[in-house]
């Protein structure tokens, strides 16, 4: 039995960039049907940014716990519960997304469960109980990614785990080998090194976090090694093997090492198996993604792409407001994407948030750049709190004092990175922060600071020495 229904827009996932764009058509008086075969919420919600985070938020109170004394605490011995961690990590999920059903229905969007694939450009065959059929003025395309599987050492999801797996685990493996250094890996590494395993860390180019630069990869690696993560750096797997009690690995270099688990982390790919793409006239790129235009929409009018499938920035809060985005044009309005000031968070501890262009990126494309950089061990707030650890950085124009890019490492740098995301979008200069006034005693303050070393006008450190 089939049946068939019409909607303005459909939607294929409900991730980040889906169920957003499912609402922002819905707002502009769309029919919008909003198609998801698994858990709404997608990746992010379910196996991504929120369970990763509920138990780094655990990881982080535990180690506040231990440091009481150094404010005068006085406290006794501290255990805690993995499988507590991990249940408390479930109930969160499980919460958000039943307010994010709450919210799709409160928006009168149809939310179908089952597979979408293409019939023709315009139609969408639903694989689920009952075959339907969807005929959509417009389609975005959400499907996200998945984690990057090598066949040499396929994760069994026993011993060797990926960025999924892992988060089913109720009991802490005494060791954990760690395959990318990437910021999923070091997120990872982050996490169960605070509760007490042994972590090695294995990267194939020169240094962990080798996307984000030298400066931010120096500090992150002096943080880790005195957490004592073992950071292998320059070495190639070739091989792991579950040993059913054991893990294996072997090095292309001849070495072997033993661990408890194995975590593969070394990148994510986009998600199109089963859209039967070519139905639809669309076809991949060379690196398995979606191309499109500055409007989200891909090579086929009426069919838009958006988030990780696009492979432009892999970030839930980018596939969001592309979802924005493609739902405006699909509902008849024109607007575009701008990437220059995406904000990028790392939840290590410490945490790094960049946002712009780097000072060799800025360099790269021509600009004569100052970099105005302020540590938080000279803020009040931090020395108070005892989070002196990292420092503010803003990358200008040398000439005109537009800021071009920024990074905050340290204490709630993910939030910091909102001031200077919202500086660089709006084009604004050293001066527009310098004449804001700051609270003080706040973090905040070292982006004040960080402007005036820019400017070369410190209030808070010493003058620079003249040449």
């Amino acid at each position: 039995m089939s049946d068939r229904k019409a909607f303005d827009v459909a939607v294929i996932g409900a991730g980040p960039g889906g169920y957003v764009a499912a609402i922002r058509a819905a707002q502009l008086g769309k029919s919008v049907a909003l198609i998801e075969k698994e858990l709404v919420g997608g990746c992010c919600l379910n196996v991504g940014c929120i369970p990763t985070k509920t138990l780094l938020s655990g990881a982080s109170t535990l180690h506040q716990i231990r440091r009481a004394q150094e404010f005068g605490i006085v406290t006794g011995p501290v255990s805690f519960h993995y499988d507590q961690m991990k249940k408390r990590k479930d109930q969160v999920v499980a919460k958000v997304r039943s307010s994010l059903e709450g919210l799709i229905r409160s928006n009168k969007i149809t939310l179908l469960r089952g597979a979408a694939q293409f019939e023709t450009p315009h139609t969408l065959k639903i694989l689920g109980t009952d075959s339907l059929y969807l005929d959509a003025k417009q389609i975005i395309i959400a499907t996200g990614s998945i984690p990057t599987d090598v066949a040499a050492f396929a994760c069994d999801h026993k011993r060797i785990l990926n960025s999924t797996s892992i988060l089913e685990l109720t009991e802490l493996p005494k060791s954990l080998t760690i395959i990318g250094g990437g910021y999923i890996g070091c997120e990872f590494a982050s996490l169960f090194v605070e509760l007490g395993v042994q972590v090695t860390l294995l990267e194939a180019l020169p240094s962990i976090l080798a996307a984000q630069g030298p400066s931010i990869a120096q500090v992150m690696t002096k943080a880790f090694q005195a957490k004592g993560v073992n950071i292998q750096t320059n070495v190639a797997v070739k091989s792991i093997e579950n040993r059913q009690t054991h893990v294996h690995i072997t090095l292309m270099d001849g070495q072997t090492l033993d661990t408890d688990l194995a975590l593969v982390s070394i990148g994510r790919k986009a998600y199109t198996d089963g859209l039967e793409l070519q139905k639809a006239g669309l076809k991949t790129n060379a690196k398995g993604f979606l191309d499109t235009d500055e409007r989200m929409q891909t090579e086929v009018r009426g069919i838009y792409a958006i988030g990780d499938v696009t492979g432009k920035w892999m970030l839930a809060h980018v596939a969001s407001h592309q979802g924005m985005v493609a739902a405006a044009n699909a509902a008849g309005h024109e607007e575009s994407v701008h990437y220059s000031a995406v904000p990028a968070v790392i939840f290590t501890s410490p945490e790094i948030a960049t946002v712009g262009l780097m000072l060799e990126q800025a360099q790269a494309q021509g600009y004569d750049a100052t970099v105005g950089t302020f540590p938080f061990q000279a803020l009040g707030k931090a020395q108070a709190s005892q989070d002196t650890e990292g420092y503010a950085q803003i990358i200008s124009v040398t000439k005109t004092g537009q800021i071009l890019g920024a990074i905050a490492i340290g204490h709630e740098a993910s939030n910091l990175i909102g001031e200077m995301a919202l500086a660089i979008q709006n084009e604004l200069t050293l001066d527009c922060v310098i004449e804001t006034i700051h609270a003080h005693p706040t973090i905040a303050e070292a982006w004040h600071e960080a402007a005036l070393m820019a400017a070369d006008r410190p209030i808070h450190l010493p003058p620079r020495a003249k040449r």
